[in-house]
């Protein structure tokens, strides 16, 4: 009894040595470069000072679809860059020389329109790897806050309004909301988080579910809940109204047109609601991030889907997706018959 107490007594002293012995070690390992010497040279063979410097200088950067840049963005660049640059700027201090607000929207841009790993961006820019995370995070959420007010504001009761008279001009759906979708943004499955982004495909992913107007732009989106303030009616939706041509049927709810909201059951209906998904893949072209499986947190995920909605709906009303058109933009041009003519043989109207 004597001897076995006395041997675990001492196996259990000699573990607590090792584990000084251990931490010791770990005090005495210190860094051996404060800033790697790679990084160090960033402005002599770093992408933003060579290529991106050379592409500006023939223009490239300014095209508007992007082809000949990654940066994908068109003269509307210096714009952005204008309103963010007090958010992205950092203090200067004595120990290193701060990423400039160019830079890091460079850097956030090439993230969303490539969809490249940190790592690769990090080797390209000749910055570190957690540099680039918080890059990506901070000005996603900068682009955000500056530009949702403008560009994807809560919608007012007008705002709800033209966007019903518009689908009835566009593509002769009348009383219409707008169209609503989901996507899903696919993930890789965080840390601990069991199947609560576990999906149907059998994926881990964030939904995005988005409203949109006829013009393909965004009106409401909603990341990774369940469009609570819709179902609220916390969203200033406009009183029901005479449908265009047939008074006969008095006054009539606004509709927002679904996949699952009823079935489709005519062109009509169904031209309305592919909206949503022309959206969506505009969105996907733009910002390829959108194409790959994203190696970040749920709450960056978030940010980022919630900076390339607002992107996509600023370069829309600045006109810069002449390439970004589909099947549907040239159908428009011939509208259908007119809504009167297509009652049927409605019992009201035959009474």
């Amino acid at each position: 009894m004597d001897i076995s107490s006395t041997s675990s007594s001492s196996s259990s002293s000699s573990d607590e040595e090792i584990i000084v012995l251990l931490n010791a070690e770990r005090r005495r390992k210190r860094r051996r470069f404060w800033v790697h010497p790679i990084i160090t040279r960033r402005e002599e063979h770093g992408e933003f000072y060579r290529l991106i410097q050379e592409l500006k200088m023939y223009h490239v950067s300014r095209r508007v679809d992007g082809s000949q840049s990654r940066v994908r963005l068109n003269v509307e660049f210096e714009n952005i860059l204008q309103q963010l640059a007090p958010s992205l700027t950092k203090e200067q201090t004595h120990y290193r020389k701060p990423i400039d607000p160019e830079q890091r929207l460079v850097v956030c841009l090439r993230f969303l329109s490539t969809g490249d790993s940190y790592r690769t961006i990090a080797s390209s820019f000749r910055l570190g790897v957690s540099t680039v995370a918080s890059i990506v995070r901070e000005t996603c959420d900068a682009l955000w806050h500056c530009l949702r007010d403008e560009h994807l504001p809560e919608p007012t009761e007008e705002m709800w309004r033209s966007t019903a008279r518009r689908f009835h001009e566009r593509w002769n759906f009348p009383n219409c909301l707008g169209a609503m979708d989901g996507k899903h943004i696919f993930i890789q499955a965080p840390a601990n988080s069991g199947s609560l982004y576990f999906n149907y495909e059998g994926t881990f992913s964030v939904v995005l579910l988005a409203l949109v107007n006829a013009d393909y732009r965004f009106l409401v989106v909603d990341v990774g809940s369940y469009g609570k303030a819709l179902r609220d009616g916390t969203l200033n939706v406009p009183p029901p109204s005479e449908l265009p041509g047939a008074p006969e049927l008095g006054k009539v709810n606004h509709v927002i047109v679904a996949d699952e909201a009823f079935p489709i059951f005519n062109y009509r209906l169904s031209r309305a609601r592919r909206i949503s998904e022309n959206v969506f893949g505009i969105l996907s072209q733009r910002f390829r991030v959108f194409q790959r499986t994203l190696q970040v947190q749920p709450s960056v995920v978030d940010k980022v889907v919630k900076a390339a909605c607002v992107l996509c709906n600023y370069l829309r009303s600045k006109g810069e997706d002449q390439n970004h058109a589909t099947e549907d933009d040239h159908d428009c041009e011939q509208p259908l018959q007119g809504f009167e003519h297509c009652r049927g043989q409605r019992a009201s109207v035959e009474a």
